[in-house]
């Protein structure tokens, strides 16, 4: 529920407007997937895209399904002696169909690229492998009818920052780069590194040592903030700004506000564990998710608590 500190970052108009109408957002969207590694599984910033839902669009009924996989790459490559040697990156290729057949989206979100590189220099090969993968996916979303949105990798954040462009991070923003490049093919990309990258020379301009990552990967609640934000600052501008000003009020950091904020986050686990388990995968030492069934009755009563306590966020 934190505020993220970089709102000038955002070049979009805000606005501070009542809640929409529930037609409003997404239309004729009644069931989103997220995919993507263990930032995506992590939940931050697609926790904070159905906080929106909740409080901007509280008639609106969508879906939201969380099926990142931690270690995943799009590419099907694998550094050796990956997790110890334990086991091999787990491959998109080898569940994709299962999760559209089950899931069955109207809207796909894909985040892809920071296990792609393997941590290594610019390759051509290896980007040749990203690119084909992330075609590969693009086609077989889009063959279902479903709509699918792209998101260019978060930063790889070294310290000190100026070996940031010669560290891996560079090889992010070439596939960043090549991403938003497939807008002129009609594809629909939304930047996550540009924001996230502008976001962190603004923190180091005060404190060097500021990071969203300490182990340079896995962002903190910040920096999914500013994830979702740039998110969101694409699919719904003029809603953004009532959002975050409900995120800076009194009712957020009131104790109302901090069990909406909980009561999403475990919610948002309940499902993606249990979608994970039900459509399969090969990533080793993943909780086991309950019965969809069950998780979807679970999931509901929380919805109702959630809504139900949301109602105060506009007294």
């Amino acid at each position: 529920m934190r505020l993220s500190p970089f709102p000038l970052l955002l070049a979009v108009a805000l606005s501070f407007a009542a809640p929409a109408r529930a037609d409003d957002f997404l239309p004729g969207i009644k069931r989103v997937l997220f995919l993507g590694d263990s930032i995506t599984y992590a939940g931050g910033y697609v926790n904070r895209f159905e906080e929106l839902l909740f409080t901007q669009y509280p008639e609106r009924q969508i879906e939201v399904i969380d099926c990142g996989l931690p270690s995943e790459t799009v590419s099907g490559l694998s550094e050796p002696g990956h997790a110890g040697g334990k086991f091999p990156r787990p491959d998109l290729h080898e569940r994709l169909g299962r999760v559209l057949e089950k899931v069955k989206p109207d809207l796909v979100f894909a985040c892809y690229g920071m296990n792609d590189g393997i941590y290594l220099p610019l390759d051509d090969e290896r980007f040749g492998k990203f690119k084909d993968g992330v075609h590969w996916l693009h086609d077989e979303v889009t063959k279902t009818g479903a709509r699918i949105i792209h998101l260019t990798p978060p930063v790889f954040d070294p310290a000190p920052p100026e070996v940031r462009s010669a560290s891996y991070d560079g090889v992010l923003a070439r596939y960043s780069e090549w991403l938003l490049e497939q807008r002129k093919a009609g594809w629909e990309v939304i930047d996550f590194h540009g924001p996230m990258s502008a976001a962190l020379d603004e923190g180091k301009k005060s404190d060097p040592t500021f990071t969203f990552a300490k182990d340079h990967v896995h962002p903190n609640d910040e920096g999914h903030a500013v994830l979702a934000d740039a998110l969101l600052a694409v699919l719904k501008p003029d809603k953004l700004g009532a959002f975050r000003k409900l995120l800076a009020s009194d009712w957020a950091s009131s104790a109302a506000g901090k069990d909406f904020a909980a009561k999403v986050r475990k919610r948002g686990r309940l499902l993606s564990d249990a979608w994970l388990t039900e459509t399969g995968h090969q990533r080793p030492g993943m909780a086991k998710g309950l019965p969809i069934e069950e998780a979807q009755a679970q999931a509901a009563g929380l919805e109702a608590q959630i809504r139900d306590g949301v109602k105060g966020a506009s007294k």
